[in-house]
């Protein structure tokens, strides 16, 4: 816990660090321009295509870290990670003179990670004891249950609190494929129906989309996708005859569900009332203002004393039962500052391609749909939305820094097509994050925990050829057909 917290500080100090390096830059060594309207700063520079090499690097290392070098990586991973980062978020600030792209990483990764942290620490003092013969009925409800449960505290809020009485419901007859349809079903596609699912989709209503207009728009395509996920796990799990050496056909089971620790759903409930705190909405929330724009921090602070203190005061008993410890934690912190890191250079190449005539033409809510899609399984699917919207607007003549646009986006208004445009972006941002293990948070932290109790799961690579492409690959491309490529 002590080195999640130090990482944290680090950061905290980091950003403070590139806002004074900021104002050390001369005026003659790095040339601003203001965005129209957006009262935002953009280094003006053309970033070169060799700049994502630190990013490929460290997704081959992830890939294969743990197939080949395990003992090298399990031991360094924290320092390769950081080392990626620091190399590109250095070439920005002393070779590019861009202080704005690295400010927004990091502002953006202490909003993932106190928000992680808090719910992952909030919700280990939660036990839920589902005291049921497993069946493929009730493993298929309780993922169910989880998906929905996912559009009120979250993605990663649904699967901190499920994913360790799920596994315990299944204790006698465990597979991998368990845990990744867990990851399918309640860290991705279930968070799409409401701003509080997503990440992606908060950024959406903090930029003027409605609160209920993915709940009105993407509840189709929601409800299809969640059907064909439980069909196809039914059948996987209607052929598992569980373990012969722990079966459990002559225990008696009360069938009844019990709760311990249920005061963290105070704490959980504080982590998502902070979420709403963001000074750019919201006046009098203090912010960090860095050249005109506001970035939170009231909210990180209100998460982490959250995490820190739903720890202290949590049952302990509740704490050692449910085998909780901060390693999941502490690897998706320092996995997920290389990747904020290093993948700022991948997202301006997209952000400027998508805004140049060239991208404008190719923009419709196929390419929209595919483009979202694919980025966001490997990249944070957070501004890789915002990336898009603001592309789909601008091809239009909008602007994603006009609240007025985005609602008119959102609604038709004068802009063609948009409403099929937007929900494709909404859908694919969400759907596809369940491609890989770093497509969305939860993913890797559903990961560690599940290996934690000993349960043997794929490598990045396995979960992509074994589960990704055989059973979310054919979901995505039937999704496109029936909502988007003939609408």
């Amino acid at each position: 816990m002590k080195k999640v917290f130090l990482l944290i500080v680090v950061i905290i100090i980091g950003f403070f660090g590139i806002a004074f390096a900021e104002t050390a830059l001369s005026p003659e060594s790095s040339t601003i321009i203001m965005e129209a309207g957006a009262g935002a700063e953009e280094a003006q520079h053309e970033i070169p295509i060799w700049s994502i090499i630190p990013f490929v690097t460290l997704l081959v290392m992830i890939a294969t870290g743990p197939l080949f070098y395990e003992h090298f990586w399990h031991k360094n991973y924290p320092a390769v990670a950081v080392a990626l980062a620091a190399l590109v978020v250095g070439y920005y600030i002393f070779g590019l003179h861009d202080t704005h792209h690295p400010v927004h990483a990091l502002a953006e990764y202490m909003q993932f990670i106190a928000l992680l942290a808090a719910l992952y620490i909030a919700s280990g003092g939660i036990m839920i004891n589902v005291d049921k013969k497993a069946t493929p009925s009730i493993n298929v409800a309780l993922l169910l249950i989880g998906a929905v449960l996912a559009n009120l505290i979250g993605t990663t809020g649904a699967s901190m609190l499920l994913i360790r009485p799920f596994i315990r419901l299944n204790k006698t007859r465990i597979r991998p494929y368990h845990i990744i349809f867990f990851i399918f079903m309640v860290s991705n596609v279930g968070g799409s129906l409401t701003p509080i699912g997503d990440p992606p989709l908060f950024l959406g209503f903090l930029k003027g989309v409605p609160f209920f207009w993915t709940l009105t728009h993407n509840f189709v395509p929601w409800s299809f996708a969640l059907i064909m996920l439980a069909i196809i796990f039914y059948f996987f799990d209607k052929k598992n005859k569980g373990n012969a050496l722990f079966d459990d056909v002559n225990t008696e089971f009360s069938n009844k569900i019990s709760l311990k620790g249920g005061v963290n759903f105070v704490w959980l409930a504080l982590v998502i009332g902070a979420v709403f705190l963001d000074p750019n909405v919201i006046d009098w929330v203090p912010a960090i203002n860095f050249h005109g724009q506001k970035f939170s921090f009231l909210r990180e602070i209100i998460m982490l004393t959250v995490a820190f203190l739903s720890y202290k005061l949590a049952n302990k008993e509740v704490i050692k039962e449910n085998q909780f410890s901060f390693e999941p934690i502490r690897e998706v912190a320092f996995i997920f500052v290389g990747i904020f890191g290093t993948m700022m250079p991948a997202l301006e190449l997209v952000s400027n391609f998508a805004s140049s005539p060239e991208g404008a033409k190719m923009i419709n809510p196929n390419t929209l749909y595919w483009g979202t899609g694919m980025l966001s399984g490997f990249l944070d699917n957070a501004p890789t939305y915002l990336n898009f919207l603001t592309a789909a607007l601008a091809a239009q003549g909008g602007s994603i820094s006009n609240m007025s646009d985005v609602v008119a986006f959102s609604e038709g208004g004068t802009f063609s097509n948009s409403i099929l445009s937007l929900t494709a972006i909404s859908v694919a941002a969400v759907f596809f994050g369940a491609f890989t293990y770093i497509g969305n948070g939860p993913n890797f932290m559903v990961k560690s925990i599940a290996e934690e109790v000993g349960i043997k799961m794929p490598s990045f690579f396995g979960y992509i050829i074994r589960f990704s492409i055989p059973f979310l690959l054919p979901l995505y491309i039937l999704t496109w057909i029936i909502f988007f490529a003939f609408a």
